[in-house]
């Protein structure tokens, strides 16, 4: 029998596989950490940062992803505290005025309450999360995406830009990016959330650290979705 290992979430004592991420043995636990990059069975890389904790030791506290996190015997997590939540907002501020129009990042702003990003709009059309890479890499064996570039100039794009013969062209990449879930139907305004998802935050206001199951985690493809075997992109 694999070892376990017991870690405090919120206040709550959560037993959990040895070698398991702190996300993963929270959303087991029905404890909501909001996230975009990961993805259940592949390897993680932190790179949305939505799911940040606080693991606190003594009087000190340190701010890092969940996904990335091993869950070690005696550890004190704090996912929901005023300042993950100040940054987790920021965050998800940050990925809207990239992609304003994805309905990913709509539901993922609605969870966590944010309707508006002071930040400049940038219409992208890509927010390096980074699963199109992995599952490419790690699922298929592919490896025919990668990134390229650094800083403002880094993006996703198959080697010299051309289909290489290693491409199965199962459109698995296509599948795990957030950005292709189908828009939205409702009002837009520029710089913040529409409508109809700004109408889904009463909905959760009140269950801010709990899982539920939530429509929104369908949206922003939660990972506690993906394990469900639910996932419906479309």
């Amino acid at each position: 029998m694999a070892k376990r290992v017991t870690i405090t979430v919120d206040g709550a004592k959560i037993s959990a596989p040895e070698g398991t991420s702190v996300l993963d043995a929270a959303l087991e636990a029905g404890i909501c950490i909001p996230n975009l990059c990961h993805m259940p069975g592949v390897e993680p890389i932190g790179a949305c940062r939505v799911c940040i904790v606080e693991v606190v030791q003594g009087h000190r506290r340190k701010m890092t992803a969940s996904c990335t996190l091993e869950a070690r015997e005696g550890m004190v997590v704090d996912a929901h505290s005023e300042a993950v939540l100040r940054a987790r907002r920021n965050i998800v501020e940050l990925l809207l005025a990239e992609a304003p129009n994805s309905r990913a990042i709509q539901d993922l702003a609605a969870r966590v309450g944010v309707t508006t990003s002071r930040y400049p709009m940038r219409n992208k059309d890509c927010v390096l999360c980074g699963r199109c890479v992995r599952m490419c890499d790690e699922v298929w064996q592919s490896k025919s995406l990668g990134f390229v570039g650094r800083g403002r100039d880094r993006h996703v794009a198959l080697p010299f830009d051309k289909r290489p013969d290693t491409c199965k062209r199962c459109n698995a990449c296509v599948d795990v990016c957030p950005m292709t879930i189908t828009p939205c139907p409702g009002p837009m305004t520029e710089g913040a959330i529409c409508g109809l998802c700004e109408s889904q935050i009463t909905m959760v206001q009140n269950i801010g650290d709990t899982c539920v199951w939530c429509e929104l985690g369908r949206g922003f493809q939660c990972a506690r979705w993906q394990l469900r075997g639910v996932l419906d992109p479309a």
